[in-house]
């Protein structure tokens, strides 16, 4: 049975799964696909593109699925904003969706946003993602596995955040974070994130080859990270799984804004 608010606005046309549980003056747009067991706070708005797989929760003043900050982009335009099974939206979220037809918008499973950040359109948010207060994403942006985004931060448009990342609050961020790396302030890698690896339950063999993976990308003053990255597959770094995917951020083509250096380095050129 699902237990609905009488002050809460639901279009026939939404599609409701079990167990859900609507509060007050929720508002929930015709289209919208909930998940069993999905509870909405009250004033929470699911607008029309909003899908959200089971067990999720979307707290008081959420918006999901928001026309995107585009003045390019065609309100008719059919897109979407999916949440994977077990998202936590805090209060005041806002969640834009995809730009482009038929594409979505994606929150990946377990991911933890809280009070008042910001999603932007065609943004990829990984599995157990934790993102902490006001912090804002802008449209494109993409974020691994397990990153965790401190409280404030702001990240620029097409940016690339690896899993396990660990970002430091209010920091300021215009080019793409590696893997398994802490960085903080404007663009400053500060170096691997171990503590969060070991909550991982990394093993040591692969927290090592890590260590020789970030040395060789980061130490040499002649080559640009991509360089020295392929030039470290090649001398046959990256044994482990992490470590090969580490490597492969720099080489895989795919940055539009380079890459964070580290502290010591700021200011020297980052092809």
């Amino acid at each position: 049975m699902n237990v609905i608010h009488p002050t809460a606005i639901v279009d026939s046309r939404a599609r409701l799964g079990m167990g859900i549980e609507i509060g007050p003056y929720a508002i929930v747009e015709a289209g919208v696909e909930i998940g069993d067991g999905c509870r909405l706070g009250p004033h929470s708005v699911l607008r029309t593109g909003a899908r959200l797989g089971a067990n999720c929760t979307v707290d008081a003043h959420a918006v999901i699925a928001g026309l995107p900050q585009d003045l390019r982009f065609d309100v008719q335009t059919p897109s979407f904003v999916d949440l994977a099974d077990g998202v936590t939206v805090r209060e005041g979220v806002t969640i834009h969706r995809a730009t482009r037809a038929e594409q979505s918008t994606v929150i990946g499973e377990k991911a933890f946003l809280m009070a008042y950040s910001h999603v932007g359109h065609d943004c990829f948010v990984g599995v157990n993602v934790i993102i902490a207060n006001n912090v804002m994403l802008a449209g494109n942006v993409r974020v691994g596995a397990w990153a965790f985004l401190g409280g404030g931060a702001a990240l620029h448009q097409f940016v690339r955040v690896g899993e396990s990342v660990m970002l430091s609050g209010l920091s300021r961020i215009t080019r793409d974070l590696p893997p398994f790396t802490m960085v903080a302030e404007r663009d400053e890698l500060i170096g691997l994130n171990l503590v969060g690896l070991k909550r991982r339950q990394m093993s040591r063999t692969s927290i090592l080859d890590l260590k020789l993976c970030y040395r060789a990308v980061f130490s040499s003053a002649s080559l640009s990270p991509k360089e020295a990255a392929a030039h470290a597959l090649a001398q046959g770094l990256g044994q482990s799984a992490e470590g090969a995917r580490f490597l492969s951020f720099f080489t895989d083509g795919m940055t539009q804004r380079g890459f964070v250096v580290p502290r010591e380095r700021k200011g020297e050129a980052n092809a």
